[in-house]
């Protein structure tokens, strides 16, 4: 081991960032969340798909800015410093945004478990501790090989959607048709479910975040962090508005809503395609979820210690991986314990309202820094309307969940 004079390594491009970025943001998101989502929103799912993108995407134009003027691993938490000065909030927001990681990677373990259980029988604590322990020591070894690895899940999770898409083509070539039982009336029933929906379908964009905690790693990050960021959410929208469309026109939302496995059920209902694949796929798309928020919560604590404000052997790099291995170790035991310890519904309804909280933070202190400082020449500067509409969206989003 060596003291925190090592330095991360700069591998990662514009590529591999995106594909980070997406198998995070797509992650288990859509492949679990889309019967929910349904359950809430009926018809107007897609609605609230695109309803939850417009709020994430206010917050991504602001963490694009904010990566490029900032571009280091700690991230939301230098943000929040830069735009208040306040090292205990920084310190606080940090520490947030590494336990909503921690939280999620615990959740979506578990939620792995389900899917293993269908097809091998093993006991519960043996299948959480592998997985964990497997995930937690690839992130060790070394970002290229993890980001590769992550890189290689999301394509495979990709294709699993895109299988979704083409097996139900012709029933999306019927929403022409049909654009009227998917738009929704002006009518408060209505908009209330969506909202409910959207809240829900929020957790599946979840992700673009994170991409901002391994600046360091990245070469050019001040061009290449704004471009994968703001990709990554659109291609992400884009394949969720599809898949939604499909399944609202081909299933009944009740039993959409129901399914333990509702796009194996899609794929059934639009094709004679064998579901187990896409069972299959979604596996690999939780195991791809949980690897990167580990990454993201390990590069979170990494920065924090290097700028001081948490205890500093968190910032020692290893001399051979080039990671920071003690870092990684805490992430590994707290996300253990977190998945065997509480169940998968309670880990999972904390993150939106954590991953919220963080938005209007963030928000609001691109709205204090472009009051404070000077424009940046070179890189992405956002109009300032868009960290005010973040602010407000976020907060309306988790405030509308909390009293319906």
């Amino acid at each position: 081991m060596e003291p925190a004079q090592t330095e991360l390594r700069r591998t990662i491009g514009l590529p591999l960032l995106l594909f980070y970025g997406m198998g995070n943001i797509i992650g288990a998101g859509i492949y679990v969340l889309i019967g929910k989502v349904s359950g809430e929103a009926a018809m107007y799912a897609p609605v609230a798909f695109l309803a939850a993108s417009i709020v994430a995407g206010f917050s991504a134009f602001s963490y694009s800015e904010m990566s490029a003027r900032y571009p280091l691993s700690a991230g939301v938490a230098v943000y929040i410093d830069e735009g208040f000065h306040l090292k205990n909030l920084s310190r606080l927001t940090g520490i947030l945004m590494a336990v909503a990681g921690m939280v999620s990677a615990a959740a979506i373990s578990r939620g792995f478990y389900g899917y293993f259980y269908s097809i091998i029988q093993a006991p519960e604590i043996i299948v959480i501790t592998a997985v964990i322990l497997s995930l937690g020591l690839l992130t060790i070894w070394g970002i290229s090989q993890s980001v590769a690895a992550a890189a290689v899940l999301t394509v495979i999770e990709i294709s699993g959607l895109l299988l979704i898409i083409w097996a139900g083509r012709d029933v999306l070539s019927t929403a022409p048709a049909q654009v009227e039982q998917l738009l929704p009336p002006f009518q408060i029933s209505a908009w209330s479910g969506i909202l409910l929906g959207g809240f829900l379908a929020f957790f599946a964009f979840i992700g673009f975040e994170d991409m901002v905690n391994i600046a360091e790693e990245v070469k050019n990050p001040k061009r290449t962090l704004p471009a994968a960021i703001l990709l990554a959410l659109l291609f992400s929208t884009l394949i969720y508005i599809l898949v939604s469309v499909i399944a609202v026109l081909a299933l009944d939302s009740t039993a959409l809503s129901e399914s333990k496995a509702p796009l194996a059920d899609l794929l059934s209902a639009t094709s004679e395609i064998d579901p187990r694949i896409i069972s299959s796929i979604s596996m690999l798309a939780i195991v791809n979820g949980a690897l990167i928020q580990m990454i993201m919560a390990s590069r979170i604590f990494y920065g924090m210690a290097k700028k001081g404000w948490i205890w500093s052997g968190l910032a020692k790099v290893s001399k051979r991986t080039r990671t920071p291995v003690v870092s990684s170790w805490l992430v590994i035991v707290i996300i253990l314990n977190l998945a065997l310890w509480f169940p998968l519904e309670s880990l999972a309804k904390g993150t939106s309202y954590l991953i919220l909280i963080v938005f209007v933070l963030v928000n609001a202190s691109l709205i204090s820094v472009k009051r404070s400082q000077p424009q940046v020449e070179g890189i992405l500067n956002v109009p300032g309307w868009v960290p005010v509409a973040g602010l407000i969206s976020s907060v309306g989003l988790a405030l509308f969940q909390l009293v319906a």
